[in-house]
């Protein structure tokens, strides 16, 4: 989103914040005077000293950032006419990228589906992952998370003319019906304890294949966080709709290279500072607070760095 609305005086006060939590949190200092105007904030991010060794001072120095998204899920990451990704996870990236001095210029982003996102973090082919990202214990097996910086809910979507899915405990009462959700993911797992048979999931290696699967009568349903479907149903012109309540928690976290701690203390520094200053609650209103329904959520308390 190089053309982004957020390219604002205020982000740039952002890169200044992120910088300072990066000397803080590293108890160095930065070199240089710097200003209070405005116009200078990325300079100013430039100007933030990292420990030698560590992945903040390798990315300052490189002054690029291999960061990985989804490009499918309208609000969090969709590549669309840009061939730029757009959303909430983008914008939280470009955050933590901007703290290091790193402008959106200088970022190359990489697809990053759900069965694929540990790998590219362990084969170093990205530097982090923002990709709707559930924290849980089978990942951090693999990977380190920072964060949460959201938290959403699984529902169930379905076509605007259906009344016979009301929620995820039809289809075990009609184990005819098919749902359908992304290989790999938390959704795919959490459903699966309330169908009648394992035939009754699909799945795909993106959201997007679901969402035609649902317009094709392929599938019945279409199960995932509350807020992709929430971007799926925009994008429909009227033709899906989001049934029931919200049945799972899902934390989003950002994703980096098992045991880097100082990288993840630094990213939960930087988010914090962004909450206190604007920046977090604008990058969501910029994108996923477009679509209808959504609300301004609050950064929430992260989980330590380990």
């Amino acid at each position: 989103m190089k053309t982004s609305t957020l390219r604002s005086p205020r982000r740039l006060r952002t890169a200044k914040v992120a910088a300072v939590v990066a000397v803080g949190v590293l108890a160095l200092t930065a070199c240089g005077g710097g200003s209070d105007s405005d116009d200078t904030g990325d300079a100013e991010a430039t100007q933030a000293t990292f420990e030698a060794g560590t992945t903040m001072e390798t990315l300052q120095k490189a002054g690029k950032i291999t960061i990985g998204t989804k490009f499918d899920q309208p609000g969090f990451g969709l590549k669309g006419l840009t061939d730029e990704p757009e959303g909430f996870d983008v914008e939280i990236a470009k955050i933590i990228a901007e703290g290091l001095g790193i402008d959106d210029d200088n970022i190359t982003w990489v697809e990053t589906p759900s069965a694929v996102r540990e790998t590219k973090i362990e084969d170093g082919e990205v530097s982090l992952v923002a990709a709707t990202y559930t924290i849980n214990d089978e990942r951090k097996e693999r990977i380190t998370f920072a964060g949460p910086y959201y938290e959403a809910g699984q529902q169930v979507m379905v076509r605007s003319d259906d009344s016979a899915i009301t929620g995820p405990e039809s289809f075990k009462a009609n184990p005819d019906l098919k749902v359908c959700s992304v290989a790999g993911s938390t959704p795919a797992d959490n459903i699966s304890s309330y169908l009648a048979s394992k035939s009754q999931l699909v799945t795909f290696d993106v959201y997007s294949k679901c969402a035609d699967a649902l317009r094709t009568n392929q599938v019945d349903a279409v199960t995932t966080d509350n807020v992709i479907l929430l971007g799926l149903v925009g994008a429909s012109e009227g033709k899906f709709k989001v049934v029931g309540d919200t049945f799972t928690k899902e934390p989003y976290g950002i994703g980096i290279k098992k045991g880097d701690t100082a990288f993840c203390q630094y990213i939960v520094d930087t988010l914090k500072k962004a909450s206190e200053d604007g920046s977090y609650e604008e990058a969501w209103t910029e994108t996923a607070g477009k679509v209808e329904g959504s609300t301004v959520p609050t950064l929430p308390t992260a989980d330590a760095c380990a």
